[in-house]
């Protein structure tokens, strides 16, 4: 059977043609074979049930260590069991549907921790999200989707570099780009000026992440109406695949600026724009180590176009890690069924709103001769810019920081250098910043510039 003449890419010839399209190679072959998992699957609820390769009670339940069970002694019996044993490969469904719930009543709600600028009644309908180990393998199973030699993937500059390792060298994509901001401030129409040249009818791939990283921005209103028209007037020209990069999810500090994600309100917008989300619990509750993360698309749960991507991601999963860790799952359904999280997740929130207004006004007094803060109001980040005047490069910054300033920062191409204040206490940004000033003055007295 040639790979266009599987079900799974019929479904999504017939339902979605624009996402078809825009599928690389790889994308088209793969579907999820019916080997030892589905197989198992099959068997489940069976009275023998000699498929999978875990080692049971003969009942189903785990039979673990003793260690490894009082190490997870928080959990009850049932959610113990499931954390030790494997999960199925799409995930542990109570935690899809949990997290499915947990988006849209995000996305629906007018005073949630992530409000958008949508009302309940009108969200878009939305897939149950495939389990990914953490947000980059997300990012990474799109690009198997949607990358492929020689596409296009369009994302404004300065960017989070391991979007290149991700598309351009594991895929061989090619990544276009285009100034995050133009004239001190943020540049909407992005994605047209970073596609401008590409043949028409072409399929391409944008890549959107809000809050920002490393620029730590999130549009206004009317800035991200201007960048949702900006998508759609690509899509008038070819197949559009914008991934929606949530990882910072709901982590905004000014009042007019929208919390929720874009991909609901770009959902539906264009019969030729395919949104994609990847979020997970990394940021959105703060578990860094955990490593799970989700995969949503803009479809009915149940049609055969859903079906059919969860067909080829669960393939995609299931070769490069078998499945998805269960314990880390068990500790965000844990987490999410407690009546307690919202406001958990608004005490990290507010933990950064202090220390982001501490670091603005710190900010607000360096000499524009030697930095230039780019504009930030969300997230965990925020970006500094060599003035004109310094010769020295943001790595030669970077360095002489490490050596002189007992100080780390990111460096970013020739000219940003990235603040990553969620890990500095907001006691100690003053005196940040200040090392900062006086590490760049130190260079460019040292030079003349």
């Amino acid at each position: 059977m040639r790979p266009a003449d599987t079900p799974e890419n019929a479904a999504l010839l017939e339902e979605k043609p624009a996402l078809f399209a825009a599928l690389s190679p790889l994308g088209r072959r793969v579907a999820f074979p019916a080997d030892i998992p589905a197989q198992a699957a099959d068997a489940r609820g069976k009275a023998f049930n000699a498929t999978i390769g875990q080692i049971t009670d003969g009942k189903g339940g785990a039979v673990a260590l003793a260690p490894t069970a009082a190490a997870l002694g928080g959990l009850g019996p049932e959610e113990r069991n499931r954390a030790i044993l494997y999960s199925p490969v799409q995930g542990i469904e109570p935690l899809r549907v949990a997290w499915r719930r947990w988006q849209r009543r995000a996305a629906g709600s007018g005073d949630g921790p992530q409000a958008s600028t949508l009302p309940p009644s009108t969200l878009p309908p939305s897939t149950r999200p495939l389990v990914t180990a953490g947000l980059t393998h997300g990012l990474s199973i799109a690009a198997d989707l949607f990358g492929g030699e020689g596409r296009a993937v369009a994302v404004p500059a300065p960017f989070w570099g391991n979007y290149r390792q991700t598309f351009a060298n594991r895929t061989g994509a090619v990544m276009r780009t285009a100034p995050a901001y133009r004239e001190g401030g943020f540049h909407p129409e992005w994605p047209e000026e970073a596609l401008d040249g590409l043949p028409a009818e072409e399929p391409a791939v944008a890549i959107v992440n809000l809050p920002s990283n490393p620029g730590g921005y999130s549009p206004t209103v009317e800035e991200r109406r201007r960048l949702i028209a900006s998508l759609v007037r690509e899509a008038e020209r070819r197949p559009l695949v914008v991934l929606c990069d949530d990882a910072y999810a709901g982590l905004v500090y000014e009042p007019g600026v929208p919390r929720g994600s874009i991909f609901w309100e770009l959902a539906g917008r264009h019969q030729r724009l395919v949104p994609v989300k990847i979020d997970g619990a990394t940021k959105e509750l703060s578990f860094f180590g955990g490593r799970v993360g989700f995969l949503t698309f803009a479809f009915e749960p149940e049609s055969a176009a859903a079906e059919a991507l969860e067909s080829k991601v669960k393939c995609l999963i299931r070769a490069v890690m078998g499945s998805p860790v269960a314990t880390s799952q068990m500790v965000v359904l844990a987490a999410l069924e407690d009546p307690g999280v919202e406001a958990e997740v608004e005490r990290v929130r507010v933990l950064l709103e202090g220390r982001y207004r501490v670091l603005r006004e710190a900010l607000a007094a360096v000499d524009r001769e030697l930095l230039l803060p780019l504009p930030f109001n969300s997230g965990c980040f925020v970006l500094l810019e060599l003035a004109a005047g310094v010769t020295a490069t943001a790595d030669q910054v970077r360095r002489h920081l490490l050596d002189a300033h007992d100080t780390g920062l990111v460096s970013i191409g020739e000219r940003h250098l990235r603040i990553a204040f969620c890990s500095v206490g907001g006691e100690a940004l003053p005196e940040l910043v200040r090392r900062i000033e006086s590490g760049v003055r130190e260079l460019a007295s040292a030079s003349g510039g």
